[in-house]
């Protein structure tokens, strides 16, 4: 997993796994798998899933060419709701592409250590045919 800064602002995680180190074969079973993980753990609510690729094309919006599909899933964790200006930077996301070989999965990085590390965790597991590093 790789870490970066989008438009210099944002701090981006993001993955790509080729198709051959994981089981899934589209975005719905990656946002499945990642569904799993988020119905293990008691303090995450799942939100919804947003189709954005599907948004995007409906007023012919740009895509870049190679995005086959590309989906959001939505939740929240729920440890703690320590000011209201928090809510700014809730609730999370995380961003599913199929780029026709690969899969990309993306996310920002979340206020809370232990959400950041979650997710990257969940989003890492996705490569289970992978070869051990």
């Amino acid at each position: 997993m790789k870490q970066m800064l989008l438009q210099q602002k944002y701090p981006v995680f993001h993955l790509e796994i080729p198709k051959e180190e994981t089981s899934c074969q589209s975005v719905d079973d990656v946002i499945a798998a990642l569904q799993a993980r988020i119905d293990a753990e008691p303090n995450v609510a799942e939100i919804a899933i947003f189709d954005h690729f599907a948004h995007t094309s409906a007023f012919d919006g740009e895509i870049h060419p190679e995005i086959v599909a590309a989906k959001n899933l939505v939740f929240c964790f729920g440890y703690k709701l320590p000011d209201p200006v928090m809510l700014a930077v809730r609730p999370r996301s995380i961003g599913v592409s199929d780029m026709g070989n690969r899969f990309v999965i993306s996310f920002l990085e979340a206020p809370m250590e232990i959400a950041t590390t979650r997710m990257e965790a969940w989003c890492k597991e996705i490569a289970d045919l992978a070869p051990a590093a």
